[in-house]
């Protein structure tokens, strides 16, 4: 006999439209949440019988059934569980035992331990209340001699309790939907709401629809199981064709065996996969089983580059597995995807806080206990266990890249041009990841060779060790001392100071003095565009020198992290000066020309303040060329950074140097016929030569260049 009850315990009218519509912000939600309360109740019977406090039946298997019916506009939730008596029914479903609202709300925020679990319902299960008009609980507890009870609820604060007529342990919820929820009556609205939110719950999920027509299938007797429905047996005689022999005789072959077969109905596929890879030990899983998961779960069928097995005990408990993907950076979006679980149920796939912000781009999922199932990112904005995580994640990322680099480097190089902005990013945005990878930075230089920065210094000091050998050889030093001695002594890491010991000029002031100096450092030079830079790529490489190729947005503001961390070093661009080996070494003192040379210029492209000079080059074959200094050019990208075009560079340190080679035959030209009628032409000529080899011309710049190469081409054709 039915009987009606009080209100429900939760003293306030206003519980269901709270959490209707703040509680959760999606709606299918409730699914999640109703098959988390089974998985549970599951668990718990299967403790119990581990405890020897009950004995599961020798065929019990663990399952959850789903069951939406379209025509009854219903949705059933079946577990085979721990069940409910009436009195657990009234203290788990109707006591909740919150004095208000509020305080239930705030008290179920910090339900996270493992003796609260969702599985004792309460909230979790008034999820159902957001689709469902009306609810019913159809329940039998383990117990012995336990009678099935039957529950009902329209949405009110009342309900009615009778006895049930169910006949096997466990708890069926039925849910009768409202008008606006129809859509959860759909078994292909279901089955995504589920793959969505259940499909690594530790317990198979079967979903169905009622009254559908049983469907068939067939498969080879010999794999025939216990539970399957035998609904016809097929036997298939082997079949022969007759084949002519080489002799010319002909035999039977046997083409198809017999076959023995038989028709089932159809198996139910589970839509859970309930032992899924991140809960497996690394030692367990393949390559292959980390790329087949990948592609499962985010539906990227470009293998990822590489990936992190994250198993973590203690301080907190952690599993899960981050891929890092393969990027095309000209089509695709860099933000990647983290899928977040607790105890394998899905929480949320767009909490970026437990993510450093430079591995963004990182697909992957995270299992850990202690977040809550109702996360929310406002939630974790501020939360120091977060912080942890996020502070973990980037330790086991760094130990991942150095060791990689330590023991496989061939595979990391092949890595690097993909992973290298993210890390750079990393590196300036978190100390301790730049202190973990900072020696495991590479730097691909001019021939396409990766290098350490280590790497990088020893090059150039190299470079540097010929260059003072040649100085002292020619006589040139800043010291008379005997410098056929001193070549070997170079190799230090300064060379300077060790030649100045040599000479026998230290004293104990000038050794302070030296102390109080900057470091010595060593220059390593960068290209930025390998075409744009090819002339000057050219003249290093005719003179043994080296470069890096930085030329990712990054890389102006990480070699500036990285000056500011090693001392001793600083990078310079290869056209912010002439090196010295790029020079010849003359007698010849240019002093007037470069003083007419400057005036003619400045005059004939009307820039007053243009800086010239003129140097004897080593390769005759250029005219002309333009420096811009290392500090100026950091500061025009800091001010296109900021939005600052509109200033002047020039207020900052100077603008472009034009040098001009005083061996090629256009510079003596000009210079001999400052005056001459094709003067003007050569000098605009020779700027925009040069100013081309530095960057791309202006459209209008480009116009009038083009246009005078004409002019000049018919000059040449009189």
């Amino acid at each position: 006999m039915a009987e009606k009850h009080g209100n429900l315990s939760i003293n306030s009218d206003n519980i269901f439209p709270i959490i209707k519509k703040w509680m959760y912000s999606d709606h299918d939600i409730f699914v999640r949440e109703l098959i988390s309360n089974g998985c549970d109740a599951i668990t718990k019977l299967k403790k119990l019988d581990g405890m020897g406090e009950y004995e599961l039946p020798e065929d019990y298997k663990a399952r959850i059934q789903v069951i939406v019916n379209p025509e009854d506009k219903t949705l059933k939730f079946i577990d085979n569980g721990i069940g409910m008596t009436a009195d657990e029914v009234e203290e788990y479903i109707t006591q909740i035992a919150f004095s208000g609202a509020t305080e239930f709300l705030e008290k179920y925020k910090d339900k996270t331990n493992a003796d609260q679990m969702i599985g004792h319902f309460g909230l979790g299960f008034y999820s159902a209340f957001m689709v469902a008009d009306d609810v019913h609980i159809d329940t039998l507890s383990y117990k012995e001699g336990a009678a099935p009870v039957h529950w009902e609820c329209d949405g009110s604060t009342e309900y009615t309790m009778q006895d049930g007529d169910r006949t096997v342990v466990g708890t069926e919820i039925t849910l009768y939907l409202n008008e606006d929820c129809l859509e959860f009556s759909n078994e292909y609205r279901v089955r995504e709401v589920i793959e969505k939110y259940c499909s690594f719950m530790p317990v198979e999920i079967f979903l169905s629809k009622a009254n559908a027509p049983q469907e068939y299938e067939t498969i080879d007797e010999k794999d025939l199981r216990d539970d399957d429905v035998v609904v016809e047996h097929i036997h298939e005689d082997a079949k022969y064709e007759e084949k002519e022999k080489e002799d010319g005789t002909k035999e039977q072959v046997e083409v198809s065996p017999e076959k023995n077969q038989v028709k089932i109905n159809k198996r139910p596929v589970s839509l859970s996969d309930t032992h899924p890879l991140w809960t497996r030990h690394p030692n367990e899983c393949s390559d292959d089983d980390y790329k087949d998961f990948y592609r499962k779960v985010f539906n990227d069928y470009r293998e990822p580059l590489f990936w992190i097995h994250l198993n973590m005990d203690y301080p907190f408990n952690l599993k899960g597995i981050l891929y890092f993907p393969r990027i095309n950076t000209e089509y695709d979006s860099i933000e990647g995807t983290i899928k977040l679980y607790n105890n394998q149920v899905f929480i949320a796939d767009n909490i970026k806080e437990v993510i450093p912000e430079y591995l963004m781009l990182l697909k992957g999922v995270i299992d850990c206990p202690d977040f809550p199932l109702n996360v929310s990112r406002s939630a974790l904005q501020n939360d120091g266990f977060v912080k942890k995580i996020s502070d973990y994640i980037s330790k086991k990322f760094a130990d991942k890249l150095s060791g990689m680099c330590k023991t496989d480097r061939e595979t990391y190089e092949n890595f690097w041009d993909d992973i290298n902005p993210f890390l750079k990013f990393g590196c300036i945005k978190d100390e301790k990841f730049s202190d973990k990878m900072m020696d495991y930075m590479l730097y691909k230089n001019i021939d396409g060779k990766y290098l350490t920065l280590e790497d990088c210094i020893k090059e150039n000091q190299k470079t540097e060790e010929t260059d003072s050998t040649a100085t002292d050889e020619n006589g040139s030093s800043e010291t008379d001392g005997d410098a056929s001695g001193s070549s070997d002594e170079t190799a230090s890491d300064s060379s300077k100071e060790t030649a100045s010991e040599d000479n026998g000029e230290a004293s104990a002031d000038s050794s302070n003095d030296q102390e109080a100096k900057e470091p010595e450092k060593t220059t390593i030079y960068y290209v930025t565009d390998e075409i744009q830079q090819s002339q000057y790529i050219n003249m290093f490489r005719a003179q043994g020198m080296d470069a890096v190729i930085l030329k990712h947005n990054i890389d102006s503001a990480f070699i500036s992290h990285v000056e500011r961390i090693k001392e001793n070093v600083r990078f310079q661009r290869i056209d912010a000066d002439l090196t010295s080996d790029m020079k010849e070494e003359s007698s010849e003192d240019l002093t007037d020309a470069t003083k007419t040379l400057t005036d003619l210029f400045r005059k004939v492209l009307d820039k007053k303040d243009l800086e010239v000079k003129v140097e004897n080059l080593k390769d005759e074959n250029i005219s002309a060329m333009v420096t811009l200094s290392e500090e100026n050019r950091r500061m025009q990208e800091m001010m296109r950074m900021y939005g600052m075009t509109g200033m002047d560079p020039s207020m900052f340190g100077g603008q472009e140097t034009l040098v001009l080679n005083a061996k090629h035959p256009l510079v003596k030209y000009v210079l001999e016929h400052g005056d001459g009628e094709n003067t003007p032409l050569f000098c605009e000529q020779l700027y925009d030569l040069a100013m081309i080899s530095h960057k791309p011309l202006d459209p209008d710049s480009m116009t009038k260049f083009v246009n005078r190469s004409n002019q000049i081409m018919m000059l040449l054709a009189k």
